[in-house]
């Protein structure tokens, strides 16, 4: 019954943004991220949100955004499929509001660093985004796509320690499309091909499955499912 209601209140907050233009749905802050001038730590945070329109039935979009130890503003780093259709690089990097709607979809805060283990990650994370391998390329099923970009990020920073939601297509592409790797969390392993077959062993993440990108999975550290479409129903996800 629990699951039943899960999936409806789901189903309902895809359909409500899905109804939305997108030039009229919210780009609003969702009150997620500490205020910038208030704030004088550094600050790395990864979000999701509902992709729009009839993909959000399917998929969510991840991206990033930093701040800087006594920064005043946010950087945030995505990809967006559209721009390489327009022959422009898929990574935006921009300075912006960093926990934003996504079209209408209220953004889930995945991992929140301040301080010390933010200043370590953000050098890093800016690295990566800038020599990332698919600036040109952009597939949303079943990869590499905005989820492939952050997934990799995550992968290749030992600060980040979270993982992305079951139902974020293309985190299954590890990296240049190596057919085995470490897990998003670094604290376990992962085999992929392409982001279509494979599994996930890790402390973090489990046990989970992924058949033609989508993921099956249990978390026994924090008991919860991991659902295709749906996501995460269980405890909240957290990283040690």
């Amino acid at each position: 019954m629990k699951l039943f209601s899960i999936l409806l209140a789901s189903l309902l907050n895809v359909t409500s943004a899905s109804a939305q233009d997108w030039r009229t749905a919210s780009r609003d802050s969702a009150g997620l991220a500490p205020d910038s001038h208030k704030e004088k730590e550094a600050v790395v945070q990864v979000y999701a949100a509902r992709t729009f329109a009839w993909r959000g039935y399917f998929a969510v979009h991840s991206w990033i955004a930093t701040k800087e130890k006594n920064a005043t503003e946010y950087t945030t780093y995505h990809v967006i499929g559209w721009r390489v259709n327009r022959g422009l690089e898929a990574v935006v990097i921009q300075h912006d509001i960093p926990d934003r709607y996504w079209y209408g979809a209220k953004p889930e805060l995945l991992e929140d660093l301040r301080g010390e283990a933010a200043e370590k990650a953000i050098p890093q994370i800016d690295k990566l985004a800038k020599n990332y391998a698919y600036k040109n390329v952009y597939r949303a099923y079943p990869g590499p796509n905005s989820n492939t970009f952050v997934s990799h990020i995550i992968r290749n920073v030992d600060e980040l320690k979270v993982e992305l939601p079951s139902n974020a297509i293309g985190k299954d592409w590890i990296n240049q499309g190596d057919l085995v790797g470490w897990s998003e969390s670094g604290t376990g392993v992962q085999v992929s091909l392409w982001g279509l077959l494979g599994f996930t062993l890790g402390l973090n993440e489990g046990v989970e499955v992924n058949l033609l990108g989508l993921n099956f999975g249990i978390d026994f550290l924090r008991p919860a499912l991991k659902l295709p479409l749906i996501g995460r129903v269980g405890m909240k996800d957290k990283a040690f």
